[in-house]
């Protein structure tokens, strides 16, 4: 099973200029709890931004750069590359803007945080073709003293 992880907006936005665009701190700890104890397969600007290896999951970093280096991760030069070698039987894919453009093909499963808001962006989420990707699970929450924003955690599976 792959999975691919994401917040996105209204509009599927992700990010500008490689940060996040909002702070909603459960979706932090859920994230945490979600992935941690397994692979994680990022693209090198998503591993940059984080500016270091996520503690408690083997961090696998995706660059064309045959000779880049990251500590405390595994470096490969694509996502098929990622997928073979991860030895998780539910690796998450973290993104960014274009690894996830190639794991929406190859994923069984979309965990998805939506945020009830619109942003200016720079980097976006492909389309979710709904004749591919069915809802199976949804949370709703509303806006409160922690998070600006109504947020919604959805899971998909493919048809």
């Amino acid at each position: 099973m792959i999975t691919v992880i994401a917040a996105i907006g209204k509009n599927r936005e992700l990010g500008k200029n490689n940060e996040l665009i909002w702070h909603l701190p459960d979706d932090l700890k859920r994230f945490k709890k979600v992935t941690s104890g397994h692979d994680v397969i990022m693209g090198r600007k998503t591993f940059e931004s984080l500016g270091k290896a996520l503690p408690n999951r083997t961090n696998i970093v995706i660059t064309r750069n045959k000779n880049y280096k990251a500590e405390n991760c595994v470096v490969v030069n694509s996502i098929e590359e990622a997928i073979k070698i991860s030895t998780d039987t539910n690796p998450y894919i973290l993104g960014g803007a274009q690894i996830y453009s190639q794991a929406i093909k190859i994923a069984d499963e979309l965990d998805l945080t939506f945020v009830d808001a619109s942003f200016d962006a720079d980097a976006f989420f492909p389309e979710i073709d709904t004749t591919i990707w069915k809802e199976k699970h949804r949370e709703d929450f509303l806006a409160d003293e922690k998070h600006k924003y109504n947020y919604s955690f959805i899971l998909y599976n493919r048809k």
